[in-house]
Formats: structure tokens, C-alpha cells, sequence
């Protein structure tokens, strides 16, 4: 039987090799499609990505698959092959219940549904997406069926993204988060004194924005000969392989926050996923462990280290250095508060870090009612509307810095949008303990990211998919989800900033 199951593992690991290469073609293609491609390309393309998408099914759903799960997962030989089984298992169950040729329409439909959300948003025009968008809502309801859920129907596209987490445990603590948030955002909006964000509103070059994040993508630890640095309208990081993962940004020459703050963002999923555990490469396991997870590396970065007083003291002189000649003239501390400037905005990605989470919560509670078939998908723009002007006191005065500012749903991804909330609580409670090994603000004051980064790679990054997003934050903090760490860090921040 040992002589056997040796055998059944090596074939085993010659099938997710396998598979790996079709997901690795699928995630270049996809790069490709959001970043390079040619308008008149997109049709043929998703063709592509559904025949690939296909084969990729068909592996994972094979009676090969079945076959080796079966004979395996009694008798593992290590925790890797155990943990590579269970995903395995999982994702063959979930898709088994799928039917193939409803699969491969939805893959073709999600890339199509892409392109023409990018038309859409430039367009400004939510109807060119609506047909697309009810197609895509109409696949995840049936999906979400054949899944099946004990009792809300979200929870079946919640446990993809977020395993472990229900939608009854998210209601509750969003709106704990909610309470203290508009409470904070009422406070701030009382200060007698508050930044002046307008001094930070001076043309800057893209070549210059380019050459400072690169620098800091270097300072932080991403390896540029593991990846790249590209433009696209929605920023996002893909992994082909470890070896190979790649950032995208987004230059807006009259605000360089959003590319700076959004190339951190995206810098830190990429460590995430360039710093896992070279024995779980090509294995189901060389990923992050949730959206929830990958979210806490980003949000880390880009709240907890580059908007910190530390990382300006240290980085200041180098942006000055590299920033036209107005921004020369910008004290450090009008500087550091402007760039910290609670205000709430129309654009999440834009967001503050005090009012970002409310911007999730609009998301994740018109995404749950369209799942559970309480609102449609043409009532979308104005419902987003009057959760913006309820939650934020703005209102869209168009649906492209509205309901068509997200990529999410024009690819199909519902149950994602919680993630972003999740990972910033996860990102506060991991700052915490962080600092009971090390003074986190010296290390970044000090232009130390190597210590932050190995205690990231020691506590998260390794592990990949081997443990789940819950088990390891229990593990590294000692106690389960907890807003209050978020809560306390933002009042203990803006307090001082906006004296409060």
C-alpha cells in the first residue's frame, strides 16, 4: 500500500502541475486584458480565457482528481499533501455541483463583462454594463444553489473568498465598526483645526510618481526581478507564479496620492505572495490564504506604514527630491496632516483611511440584497446613491465616479467586497502585535523595513494556503476577529492630528 500511495502522490503532483499551467496562462492573459491589450482583441481573447478556464475545470473535476483524493487523503505523507487534498476535495465538491458548460459561459462572460465595463465607466453609463451585470448576478444566485448555505445564500460566495466567515458574523461586527466610525467621522468634522489637503493639489509628472514608487516598492522588499510595475485603470496585483508576480498602478499627475499610496497597497499582496513557501509551489497552496489575508498585507503597508508620521520623517527628503519644485516649499507637518486628511469621497480607492470601511459596507450590503434577490440590478446607480449620501454625506453626480468606479462586479466577484474590512481589522490586530516584538515606528522611522517584512514572512507570508485566515489570526494575535484594535488606532492617530 506505501509503494501504492508514493506512486499515487507522484502522479497526483504531475496533475496540479498540470493544472498550474493553465491557471498561470489564464493569469497572464488576464494581466494582459486590464493592462495591454489592443480594443478590437477583447472578443477573441475571452474566447481564449474560457477555453482555458474549461480545461482547468476539467482537471479539477476529473475522475483522475477523484481518484487520487480518494486514495490519498487516508494515509497523507506530510501536512502539504494533506492541506494540497483538502483544497483539492474542496474546490472538486464546489465545482461537481457546477455544470460544465454553465461554467465555461460564465468565464466568457466575466472577461467580456470586463471590457465592457471599461466602456461603461468611461462612458459614464451604467446601462451598457446592466445586461452583463444581471447575466453575472443570475450565475452567482444558481451557483450559490448549487452550493448550498445553512442560511443566508450569501455565505456560499463569502466561503470563496473568505473562509470561515458568515455573513451573520459580518453583519454584527460591521455595524460595531460602523457605530465607532461615523461617531469618529462626526468628531473630526467638528475640529476647529483641519489639514489643508489643497496645497498637495500641484501637477506632478508621471516620470517623476514613477521613479518614487519604484524606490519604495525596492525599500519595502519587492523583488523587481520576480515582477513589474505597470499602468492600468484599476490597479491590482496578479501572481503568475512566485517568481513572477506583478503590480499595476494608476498615475493621476494633479493628486500623486492615488499612485503612491496605490502602489504600496499592491506592493504589499505582491510580498505576500512572493515570500510563500517555495515547497508549496505548484500546489493549491502557493497563494494567500483569503482575500481577507492578502487585504491585511496591502492595508498594513499602505495605512499602518506609508501614511505614518515615521515613514514621511524618513521618506520625505527623497520625495521633495523627486517631486517638482512647489512641493518644495511644503512644511513637513502641513505635509503629513494633508496626506492624512479625513474627508469623506466619492472614490474608495481614494478613501481615507477612517471612511474606507464605510465605502465597504455600501458595497457588501447592495451586493448580499442582489444575491438574496432583494433589489435588482437596474435599481443599482441610485441605490448607491443614497447609501453614499446616508453613509458618507456625498452623492455621485455620475454613475462612473458611482456604481462603475469598481472592477468587482463586472468580473463576477461577488462576496468579495467584505475582504477590504476584514483585512484592515486583520491589518490593525497584526500592527499590535507587531509592536509588542518591536517599535514598529522606530523600524520605519529608521528606513527598517527588512525587520517588518521578515516578521510578516515569519507570522503569514510562508504559511500560503497551509492554514486558514482565522487559525492564523489567532495564532499571531492570540484572540479571534476584533475591530477595537482598528477603532483604537484611528481615534489614538487623527486625535493628534486634528487635536480632538
Amino acid at each position: 500500500m506505501a509503494e501504492y500511495n508514493l506512486q499515487a502522490e507522484r502522479e497526483f503532483r504531475g496533475l496540479l502541475k498540470e493544472r498550474q499551467a493553465y491557471e498561470e496562462a489564464l493569469a497572464l492573459i488576464q494581466w494582459d486584458l486590464r493592462t495591454k491589450i489592443p480594443a478590437k482583441g477583447a472578443d477573441q481573447r475571452s474566447e481564449v480565457i474560457g477555453f482555458l478556464s474549461q480545461k482547468s475545470y476539467q482537471l479539477s473535476t476529473s475522475d483522475r482528481m477523484k481518484h487520487y483524493i480518494d486514495t490519498l487523503k487516508s494515509r497523507p505523507s506530510n501536512e502539504n499533501i494533506k492541506r494540497s487534498l483538502e483544497e483539492c476535495e474542496e474546490e472538486y465538491n464546489r465545482n461537481r455541483k457546477i455544470p460544465e458548460q454553465e461554467f465555461k459561459e460564465f468565464t466568457m462572460l466575466q472577461s467580456k463583462s470586463e471590457t465592457v465595463w471599461q466602456k461603461a465607466r468611461e462612458a459614464g453609463d451604467f446601462k451598457l454594463l446592466q445586461p452583463y451585470l444581471e447575466k453575472l448576478v443570475d450565475y452567482n444566485i444558481k451557483f450559490a444553489e448549487y452550493w448550498g448555505y445553512e442560511k443566508n445564500r450569501y455565505d456560499a460566495l463569502l466561503q470563496i473568498y473568505e473562509p470561515g466567515v458568515t455573513t451573520e458574523l459580518l453583519d454584527d461586527v460591521f455595524q460595531k465598526l460602523r457605530t465607532s466610525l461615523t461617531d469618529l467621522v462626526e468628531k473630526v468634522n467638528q475640529a476647529k483645526q483641519k489639514p489643508d489637503s489643497a496645497i498637495l493639489q500641484k501637477h506632478f509628472p508621471k516620470s517623476g510618481q514613477e521613479k518614487f514608487t519604484t524606490e519604495i516598492l525596492k525599500r519595502m522588499g519587492y523583488d523587481f526581478e520576480a515582477g513589474r510595475l505597470d499602468e492600468t485603470i484599476h490597479p491590482f496585483a496578479i501572481a503568475l507564479n512566485p517568481q513572477d508576480v506583478r503590480v499595476t498602478t494608476r498615475y493621476d499627475e494633479e493628486d500623486f496620492r492615488m499612485a503612491v499610496f496605490g502602489t504600496i497597497h499592491e506592493g504589499g499582496h505582491a510580498l505576500y505572495e512572493q515570500n510563500i513557501n517555495e515547497e508549496l509551489a505548484l500546489t493549491p497552496l502557493a497563494t494567500g490564504t483569503s482575500m481577507g489575508m492578502h487585504e491585511s498585507q496591502s492595508l498594513f503597508w499602505e495605512n499602518f506604514v506609508a501614511r505614518s508620521e515615521a515613514f514621511w520623517i524618513n521618506h520625505y527628503p527623497l520625495f521633495q527630491s523627486m517631486a517638482p519644485e512647489p512641493f518644495k516649499e511644503i512644511a513637513f507637518s502641513d505635509f503629513y496632516k494633508a496626506v492624512n486628511e479625513v474627508k469623506p469621497s466619492l472614490i474608495r480607492i481614494e478613501a481615507d483611511e477612517m471612511t474606507y470601511s464605510l465605502h465597504i459596507m455600501i458595497r457588501y450590503e447592495l451586493e448580499k440584497a442582489l444575491i438574496n434577490e432583494e433589489i435588482e440590478v437596474k435599481d443599482l446607480p441610485e441605490l448607491w446613491n443614497q447609501k453614499m449620501e446616508a453613509y458618507l454625506k456625498v452623492r455621485p453626480k455620475s454613475d462612473r465616479e458611482g456604481v462603475l468606479q469598481d472592477i468587482h462586479w463586472s468580473a463576477g466577484d461577488f462576496g468579495y467586497f467584505p475582504s477590504y474590512a476584514l483585512g484592515y481589522m486583520y491589518a490593525a490586530q497584526f500592527h499590535q502585535s507587531l509592536n509588542k516584538e518591536m517599535d514598529v515606528d522606530e523600524a520605519v522611522r529608521s528606513g527598517d523595513f527588512g525587520k517588518i517584512k521578515h516578521w510578516l514572512t515569519e507570522n503569514i507570508h510562508q504559511h500560503g494556503k497551509l492554514k486558514r485566515p482565522l487559525e492564523i489570526l489567532k495564532e499571531v494575535t492570540n484572540e479571534g476577529l476584533n475591530p477595537e484594535y482598528l477603532v483604537n488606532h484611528l481615534k489614538e492617530k487623527y486625535s493628534k492630528i486634528y487635536r480632538m
